[in-house]
């Protein structure tokens, strides 16, 4: 006979329940099929979540880290993680920016040859995306423009401080 009194293990490890870890897993699945195109066409290397800024740089020319992040809505620290990513990877080189603590970041040759076929990629992702919210009864970005709305009346910050400020174990 189960101890009713000892909790179970979800008590003890409260990441067995999570409310958008089926949106985290969708979308790492959905960017895999995005990478497994680029692997079929021999776009080796290639992340898709490098797309957007190189995308960025072929449509706007080189840009510092801080123009970039900003222009993608990243941090400098995260931009800067990743474009030391795409550097190794070989689609992008740096070089001195306008005074010496700068970079610029530019498209190598490589990145140059397929950034047609990244638009291309991008469109057709887009149009992929707008099928599927066209078969479900109430699509991803409705979701997302309703939870930025509920945002704006009161944060995630402070959603969260409530609920912590219930909570014995938070004290």
């Amino acid at each position: 006979m189960p101890d009713l009194q000892s909790p179970g293990p979800h008590a003890l490890d409260p990441t067995h329940e999570s409310l958008w870890r089926p949106l985290r897993l969708l979308q790492d699945s959905m960017d895999a099929d995005i990478a497994r195109i680029y692997s079929e066409e021999r776009i080796d290397g290639l992340k898709p979540s490098f797309v957007m800024e190189l995308l960025r740089l072929h449509a706007r020319g080189p840009m510092t880290i801080t123009e970039l992040a900003d222009s993608v809505h990243r941090t400098h620290s995260a931009l800067s993680q990743k474009v030391a990513a795409m550097r190794a990877a070989g689609w992008v080189r740096t070089v001195v920016g306008d005074d010496a603590r700068s970079k610029k970041v530019m498209l190598t040759d490589q990145a140059r040859r397929v950034v047609g076929r990244l638009a291309a990629e991008w469109r057709a992702t887009e149009a992929a995306l707008a099928d599927l919210e066209a078969e479900i009864p109430y699509p991803l970005s409705r979701v997302v423009a309703d939870i930025e709305q509920a945002l704006e009346r009161k944060t995630f910050h402070d959603r969260i401080a409530e609920k912590l400020a219930e909570d014995p174990a938070w004290s």
